[in-house]
């Protein structure tokens, strides 16, 4: 780490492509931070202990030098807008000061509602009960509709580790995935082109352009109708290469 690194950032798990860090590594990046005298900014917003959309074995880390950031958003409360910030009291009375400023006003109905829920235990037990299977149900629903319609050698599927999308390759595509998405637009079926995840590149890179991100929440129904569009314009693609 060069002396101009201020702080240590990453996601877990990570959007787009839904990889959870371990425990190990996490510990690893949080020895690094306090070497370096830096915070370690944990974005936790579909991590433990709540809401839990993680599918494999983690433990949550905290110490005054982390930054943990959540949010009731996947709790299914968008609409509270309520973001939450576990940090040193000195981080907490800045931003505290900056969110008064730039909010105003925050809004009181996520921090009624969260509290209510934590009196009552429901918060982890909701995560653990509710969250995360119906995720885990979604996301293997979701890979088997896929491979009914592309097979391997035209769409891999990045390991789903958590978080609510799948990062799909099109390996070798003879068009870039920025077009493929204004032909799948045009049809009514909307996914993220991958090189918008691929800031700051020195280098161009095929990869960022053979990528998509799908969301897998949608009823069965509506992920299978996209998901044979998709397979239809995959095709075409390779077939007028």
């Amino acid at each position: 780490m060069n002396d101009d690194v201020g702080l240590i950032c990453v996601s877990r798990p990570t959007n787009p492509t839904g990889n959870v860090i371990t425990d190990d590594e996490l510990l690893k990046l949080d020895v690094l931070a306090q070497q370096h005298e830096v915070p370690l900014l944990i974005d936790n917003a579909y991590g433990v202990p709540f809401p839990g959309i993680i599918f494999s074995d983690v433990r949550p880390l905290w110490n005054p030098n982390i930054i943990l950031c959540m949010s009731l958003s996947k709790l299914g409360l968008p609409g509270a807008r309520c973001g939450i910030i576990i940090a040193d009291e000195s981080t907490i009375t800045a931003i505290s000061n900056m969110n008064g400023i730039i909010s105003l006003a925050p809004g009181s109905i996520g921090p009624a509602i969260a509290c209510e829920m934590i009196q009552r235990g429901d918060l982890l037990r909701l995560s653990e009960g509710v969250i995360k299977p119906f995720y885990q149900r979604k996301v293997m629903e979701t890979i088997n509709i896929i491979r009914r319609y592309l097979p391997a050698e035209r769409c891999l599927i990045h390991k789903p580790e958590g978080a609510i999308f799948l990062w799909l390759w099109f390996r070798d595509l003879p068009i870039s995935t920025e077009l493929l998405y204004q032909r799948l637009k045009a049809r009514g079926v909307l996914m993220v082109p991958g090189h918008f995840f691929f800031p700051g590149l020195e280098h161009d890179w095929p990869h960022t352009h053979q990528c998509m991100r799908m969301n897998y929440v949608p009823d069965a129904e509506n992920i299978e109708r996209a998901v044979q569009i998709l397979a239809e314009e995959v095709e075409h693609a390779w077939r007028d290469s």
